[in-house]
């Protein structure tokens, strides 16, 4: 599909948006052709080895204040409305959307029609309507791609329009600001403005599903990783930024089912999406070999620097943003499986870098502990990461991924206890974190340490060893592991002081309590009583 397919094609816009324009409407193009439009409009440039790299603006990263929701009554009472899910009004939903057709209508435009959710039973056709050739080769790269027979007969169910040159009012338009993400479920529309940040596209999507699935179908929609072994078990890893999720979840001895967004049905586990989204910040083969192989031509590369008087990239370069980012097709990684779907898992991974050194390096959970360490998300920055940080500081994200979550977390959790019930299912707390004191004092768990633990998670051999259970947080630790030794299994025998331990121990179980206090009234005691004691 190439520029023949430019206002000549059976498909139109007039019959889905009401949009009526006399601009060229470029439809499904191919990657090539757009990449080629991007270097025309002096939008981008090629890498050294033919990948092309742009740049988002002004906006590196998704702006989560600026993300709403509309309130109406199919959302109303359905919605956990507070700081992540913002309320707007159908009304001012319908004159920004006149607005951005106005604006639409004098301008070229870019789409592409594709799919979100690799089982045929969840299937979403959605259409994405672009200004930028880029932001359509994002689209192609991060969506499930329907064949050409597909694409002649696709009838979407879903739109996403982006536009990040349309800025809106906020004093007429109801934003915060000039940028925006509106999703509207009743007319099943999701509107980004003012931001060319391409996230945006992909998260709207996510938070879409995040409501669709589990409200109306009681699919578990999951932000995590996933993948199968020789065996054909399924491992999903949970884990918010810096805890290890995409470097554990990539194992030459496991095929990837997908690397952030999942659903999980009845018997299977089903990729949301049909490529990857992958941070680049201090890339090397070494480190991500997957991931580093995967940028080559076809791949869009977000905000990079480059080496000085070269088109090669340099990774290490954070001048733009720490937030630099790959989109790639799925196929651009060989060890897949096709279709991006699993089997109901055998484990479950909740990944933490704990910053305190207080938890263990890997601990099972009962089916309420998982409840409850679901829906608290925790993991812990370090000092330096951010301006102001001097010490370990606790992050919470409900569902390892708050800001996409429309449903009250306890929600979710129930979900995932209704999976876990009455099934062989293990799950496991990884600290990927600090043993023998907090940060400043020890030391960053070995890798090679925490993928042995998982390994023997994954093949069984923790279920013949014996288990103690850890004071305060009540974590059920092994004894020992194949290849880890065993004085770092229980954290407290790393520490020189142990009675330091212990405070830090009850200092960060009462901030677990602190951050669960606003979801009790939701949740059944027995989640809330799974939980660390102070």
């Amino acid at each position: 599909m190439q520029d023949q397919h430019i206002n000549n094609t059976p498909k139109n816009l007039e019959s889905s948006l009401g949009l009526t324009t006399s601009q060229p409407i470029h439809w499904d193009l191919s990657p090539e052709r757009l990449v080629e439009i991007t270097l025309e409009l002096n939008q981008g440039r090629l890498t050294d080895n033919g990948t092309l790299a742009i740049n988002t603006g002004k906006f590196t990263g998704r702006s989560p204040k600026d993300r709403f929701i509309v309130r109406d009554a199919l959302t109303e009472d359905a919605v956990w409305w507070g700081d992540v899910n913002l309320g707007f009004s159908p009304e001012a939903f319908d004159r920004l959307y006149d607005k951005m057709m106005a604006y639409a209508s004098e301008i070229p435009l870019y789409v592409r029609d594709a799919y979100a959710c690799a089982s045929d039973a969840y299937r979403l056709p959605l259409r994405v309507v672009a200004e930028f050739p880029w932001s359509n080769l994002f689209a192609y790269n991060m969506f499930l791609r329907p064949s050409a027979e597909e694409l002649h007969s696709f009838s979407p169910e879903w739109h996403v329009i982006c536009l990040p040159g349309f800025l809106a009012d906020p004093a007429v338009d109801e934003t915060r600001q000039s940028n925006f993400a509106v999703l509207n479920f009743t007319r099943k529309m999701i509107l980004i403005g003012g931001t060319g940040y391409t996230g945006e596209i992909k998260k709207g999507i996510f938070s879409a599903l995040n409501f669709l699935l589990p409200h109306q179908q009681k699919v578990l929609s999951m932000h995590c990783s996933a993948n199968i072994g020789e065996g054909g078990d399924t491992a999903i890893f949970f884990g918010l930024s810096g805890t290890g999720k995409t470097t554990l979840s990539s194992d030459p001895n496991r095929r990837l089912i997908g690397d952030d967004e999942h659903g999980w049905a009845n018997n299977e586990v089903f990729n949301f999406e049909g490529g990857c989204y992958a941070k680049t910040i201090d890339l090397s083969r070494e480190k991500e070999p997957q991931i580093f192989d995967a940028i080559k031509p076809g791949a869009l590369l977000e905000n990079i620097g480059f080496k000085e008087g070269s088109n090669e990239p340099d990774y290490a370069d954070g001048s733009i943003t720490e937030n630099t980012r790959v989109s790639y097709p799925i196929h651009h990684i060989d060890n897949i499986v096709v279709p991006s779907v699993g089997s109901t898992p055998k484990n479950i991974f909740f990944l933490t870098a704990d910053a305190f050194g207080v938890l263990p390096p890997i601990s099972r959970l009962t089916k309420e502990q998982a409840m409850y360490h679901f829906m608290s998300g925790y993991t812990a920055k370090v000092a330096g990461t951010e301006v102001g940080i001097t010490e370990p500081t606790t992050t919470f994200s409900a569902g390892f991924g708050a800001a996409f979550l429309p449903l009250h977390p306890a929600k979710y959790a129930e979900l995932l206890g209704a999976k876990l019930e009455g099934m062989d299912i293990r799950v496991w707390l990884i600290n990927t974190g600090w043993t023998g004191g907090s940060y400043g004092v020890g030391s960053r768990m070995k890798l090679s340490y925490t993928r042995a633990m998982i390994t023997a998670a994954l093949e069984g051999k923790l279920d013949y060893v014996a288990f103690e259970t850890l004071p305060v947080f009540h974590l059920a630790i092994p004894t020992a592991c194949e290849g880890v030794p065993t004085e770092l299994l229980n954290p407290r025998n790393t520490w020189e002081d142990p009675a330091m331990y212990d405070q830090t121990a009850l200092s960060l179980a009462q901030k677990f309590q602190n951050n669960f206090r606003k979801f009790e009234t939701e949740t059944a005691s027995a989640i809330v009583e799974a939980g660390p004691k102070s």
